[in-house]
């Protein structure tokens, strides 16, 4: 999600060049485009209200600064598993997930008949009564977490897990200070916005004492990928700019809306013992990277071979319902039971059903080693792409959390900003939906839902060659 910033909302959708790159076509153009590859579903006839009607209503009714992806948007109306229709009956390969927020499929049965049956029984209570489902829910999800990272709370979004992280690294601590990386994306609270640097995306609203250091990345990074020097700025940092106390550190594991980013090789592992040395505690950003979709393992920290003192998680958690959590330990959460903490939502019913669901498949389906194996074969795709096109600058991430970073320049890394604008919307026409992210928004987010298989990777790279031919 390329969030304000985005290029139609910067006015290229009216530039000459984009309309140039538009409209010029294939200079030697491929026999065929690729075939989306056979599916056995078929969609119900749509009768609702079409996509002009909703667009119109959506701006007259709903807040101005929502935005759409593609020049003419897309009216979704069905899903199921790693696919998408919209209106017309047309099918398209989801390599976003709703925002990384499909794990387990669109519409997957097991988790649907688990909302469904809860909601048939009891849609809602709050933690003051007793309900099975969300100690259930808590139960499975603590047992998945290493260390004494074994108490959860819920809440409803990745925001208020960030939100309520920071609350507690500053309650545990006793101060204030908080230390957050550039090209981060914690939320769209007040609070969490704070810990986001880019304000380019989001409203510049002052927050005291968060601060902010250098990314450590390694394709765009001042330092490359030499995890001391980035470390050694959060040393200075602590040292001088937080009189050597600070409160936490909060980082995505694998940076999302930044642009699929992956952390310096042990990096965090050098952070967080500066951080812990000087009082704070280290929070574990996993709204986007969690529950096996790196492959390699279940948390996108353990790939930095570290244990946080709080791991943040939403998105996937629910495979689309509104769902968050946070894992600490006993210690730290015992400074919470020291006032109320309650959230009216946190926990319900109908999510801790869905939720438990969710960690079910995930497991009967072996989705971790499934990422890796179709993630493996899709990388290895990608960076044969990369020889072909100069185009790609960069391909990036592991397991099913990919990123592919166009340039104009390959040695001076230019973003290929109205490059990036064209091939989004030849991808979409080709039945191929992918994601949109970094700073200048050049970043193709590669992050399907986790039943996405070797065929659909084979496509998806096709049409990006496709698409990529005609530049």
């Amino acid at each position: 999600m390329f969030l304000r910033r985005d290029l139609w909302r910067r006015g290229l959708r009216s530039s000459p060049e984009l309309r140039r790159l538009l409209l010029r076509g294939f200079a030697s153009s491929p026999p065929a485009p690729p075939s989306i590859p056979p599916f056995d579903h078929q969609p119900l006839p749509y009768t609702g209200m079409p996509g002009e009607e909703i667009l119109a209503k959506r701006k007259s009714f709903l807040g101005p600064s929502l935005f759409h992806y593609y020049q003419k948007p897309l009216n979704i109306v069905e899903g199921k598993m790693q696919y998408l229709y919209d209106e017309n009956g047309k099918r398209y390969l989801d390599c976003f997930a709703g925002i990384v927020t499909v794990s387990c499929g669109h519409c997957h049965p097991d988790i649907v008949n688990a909302v469904v049956e809860q909601t048939k029984l009891l849609q809602h209570t709050t933690t003051i009564y007793l309900h099975h489902a969300i100690v259930e829910f808590a139960e499975a999800l603590a047992s998945k977490m290493p260390g004494n990272l074994k108490v959860v709370y819920f809440v409803n979004s990745g925001t208020e897990a960030n939100e309520l992280a920071m609350l507690m690294a500053r309650l545990y601590t006793g101060n204030l200070s908080m230390i957050a990386l550039r090209n981060a994306y914690h939320g769209g609270s007040a609070g969490t916005i704070g810990l986001t640097a880019l304000h380019t995306w989001k409203y510049p609203i002052p927050q005291g004492e968060i601060h902010h250091v250098m990314n450590p990345d390694p394709y765009r990074g001042v330092f490359g990928s030499d995890a001391g020097r980035y470390a050694k700025e959060v040393q200075d940092h602590i040292s001088f700019g937080s009189s050597g106390n600070v409160a936490g550190f909060i980082a995505e594991t694998f940076q999302g809306v930044g642009g699929s980013v992956e952390l310096a090789p042990g990096y965090l592992k050098e952070v967080y013992n500066i951080v812990r040395k000087a009082g704070g505690v280290c929070i574990a950003d996993e709204v986007q990277s969690g529950f096996g979709r790196t492959g390699s393992h279940y948390w996108g920290f353990q790939t930095q071979d570290v244990i946080p003192d709080i791991v943040t998680m939403a998105k996937g958690i629910g495979n689309g319902l509104p769902l968050g959590a946070v894992v600490t330990t006993p210690e730290i959460a015992n400074v919470m039971s020291q006032k109320i903490q309650f959230n009216t939502f946190g926990g319900n019913p109908v999510c801790s059903a869905g939720g438990l669901a969710v960690l079910k498949v995930l497991d009967k389906e072996n989705r971790q080693a499934h990422c890796a194996d179709v993630g493996s074969h899709l990388i290895q795709r990608l960076k044969s792409l990369q020889q072909k096109h100069e185009i790609i600058g960069d391909v990036r991430g592991r397991g099913l959390m990919l990123g592919v970073d166009l340039v104009t320049d390959r040695k001076e890394k230019t973003p290929a900003k109205v490059e990036t604008a064209v091939l989004f919307e030849k991808l979409k026409d080709l039945g191929v939906l992918v994601g949109k992210g970094g700073l200048h928004g050049n970043v193709f987010r590669i992050k399907p839902p986790m039943c996405f298989n070797k065929a659909d990777a084979d496509f998806l790279v096709d049409a990006l060659d496709y698409a990529m031919s005609g530049m």
